[in-house]
């Protein structure tokens, strides 16, 4: 099987022409060559519609042009340009040689000559116009492909023998600045921070012989960043050797078109999620709100209702009967503390007065030490936060709490709340069975919403046995912006100031 550097090629064509020798023909058939064989020079470019040739062994016509006359007509076909032409001569006719040459022959042998000569000059030859040929398309590659075509001297300290004129446009630097320049190679441009990926890249190219292709960035002549994409191949010499033959092409435009499109997705991604999240958000404040409804009317709104049937009886009593009044009177403040108590623990769920009138660290307190498992506050900052700051965070540790209550079989649960480069850093663990998710309408998952609508990230880490850690981080405005919390109970807090 050929390797991956290999390029395979057609069967060389030649093309006899004129008075040679019966048995020149079936010596080149069995090299391999395709092999045909015309009376003189017209008919041979009447040959080449048929079939393209590398090689013209020539001779004079039989009863025609002189070799050198051959050979003139055939170099004015173009069709000819990269063919390598043989002109055969007689014994000792050098000025003859030398005229055929003029003619545009590119080498002679004289006659008699034996079947090895024959075909040790057609072999030079057929190599020579494969170089030709070679060397035709790579000018036509480097003045037509949209890339820089090289040749670097990894031996030589990455030296270019060859860069075509679009490295110019590319980098900055003209072409003179790289060939055979040790201080101005490709790999000297090559950003810092990517250098090491282009030598792995080349390092393992050459270590399984196979060509690669890679994006990198390169520092330009006016200190721009460029991306490129390099396709080489790896093609070793004698001696330990090694060039890299490819061509870089300008990536940058692709480059900003496909972040422009990732950062478009990533924004499309958020704002969907944030839609969703909102209208999570919205559900849960309606579920909630029918919630309070339901407990007011169920609890606190039975209870007033029936404080003012004992009003009004009291009233009755005063008039009727004093003495009795005064029981009465005992139960109905008993039945006014119950209520209150009723109204605290409702009010508590909606938004809890000490947040809004002791802070952050009072708030936390009483929740850890409402928990069932022993909780420890590693970290609470001081002063006062931005109110939709404070909230998120209480909030945070709640629901955190809650679920080590109800879920992780923990022993032990850690509360740390800090500030930490323009953000509040909320973490609560606790030493459980693990295995916490926020699914789909469980509390975590409208927990991450609370935390979304803040700009902020939740994140669980919750292997099987061995404890959950939850961590939500919440942007915070520069301190000159935050408002300061109210002094006075708000919408939500105890309306009737129940500590």
């Amino acid at each position: 099987m050929p390797d991956a550097g290999s390029v395979r090629r057609r069967k060389a064509g030649v093309l006899v022409i004129g008075a040679t020798e019966p048995e020149v023909q079936p010596w080149l058939r069995a090299e391999g060559h395709s092999t045909r064989a015309v009376p003189g020079a017209k008919a041979a470019l009447a040959a080449l519609a048929e079939e393209p040739v590398d090689l013209v062994v020539a001779d004079r016509e039989p009863a025609g042009l002189d070799v050198a006359g051959v050979c003139r007509t055939l170099r004015s076909d173009p069709r000819l340009d990269d063919a390598w032409v043989l002109a055969i001569m007689g014994r000792g006719r050098t000025r003859v040689g030398d005229a055929a040459l003029n003619a545009g022959a590119d080498d002679f042998l004289h006659r008699p000559f034996t079947r090895g000569e024959l075909l040790a000059r057609t072999r030079l030859g057929l190599r020579a116009a494969q170089q030709r040929s070679d060397d035709r398309l790579v000018r036509a590659l480097m003045v037509n492909v949209p890339g820089a075509i090289y040749r670097s001297a990894w031996h030589a300290d990455h030296r270019l023998e060859l860069i075509s004129d679009e490295i110019e446009r590319i980098t900055g630097y003209p072409p003179s600045n790289f060939v055979a320049s040790a201080r101005r190679t490709l790999v000297s441009i090559v950003h810092p921070d990517d250098r090491d990926l282009v030598m792995e890249a080349v390092a393992q190219a050459t270590e399984t012989h196979e060509p690669f292709a890679l994006e990198y960035r390169i520092i330009c002549a006016d200190g721009r960043v460029r991306w490129v994409l390099d396709r080489g191949q790896p093609v070793p010499g004698r001696g330990g050797r090694l060039w890299i033959d490819g061509a870089l092409f300008d990536v940058t435009e692709r480059r900003a078109a496909e972040e422009a499109a990732r950062r478009e997705e990533i924004e499309r991604a958020r704002n969907e999620e944030l839609r969703a999240s909102r209208a999570r958000i919205v559900q849960a404040a309606d579920e909630a709100r029918r919630k309070i409804e339901r407990d007011l009317h169920d609890g606190a709104q039975q209870r007033l209702v029936a404080l003012a049937v004992d009003v009004r009886l009291a009233r009755n009593l005063v008039e009727t009967d004093p003495s009795s009044a005064g029981p009465f009177l005992e139960r109905f403040g008993e039945s006014l503390t119950e209520a209150s108590a009723e109204l605290r623990e409702l009010a508590r769920g909606i938004h809890p007065a000490v947040l809004t009138e002791r802070g952050l660290g009072a708030a936390i307190a009483a929740l850890a030490a409402r928990a069932p498992v022993p909780v420890e506050i590693v970290e609470v900052p001081e002063g006062r936060l931005p109110v939709a700051a404070e909230t998120t965070a209480y909030f945070t540790v709640a629901e955190a709490l809650t679920n080590v209550a109800k879920y992780a079989q923990a022993t032990h649960a850690t509360v740390k709340v800090a500030a930490d480069d323009g953000s509040l850093v909320v973490e609560v663990s606790d030493d459980g069975v693990g295995g916490a998710r926020a699914g789909t309408g469980s509390g975590l998952s409208g927990l991450a919403d609370r935390v979304g609508a803040c700009d902020g990230s939740l994140t669980i880490a919750s292997p099987p046995g061995e404890g959950t850690l939850l961590r939500a981080v919440l942007p915070l405005p520069p301190p000159a912006s935050h408002p300061s919390p109210p002094s006075t109970p708000v919408a939500g807090s105890d309306p009737f100031n129940i500590q």
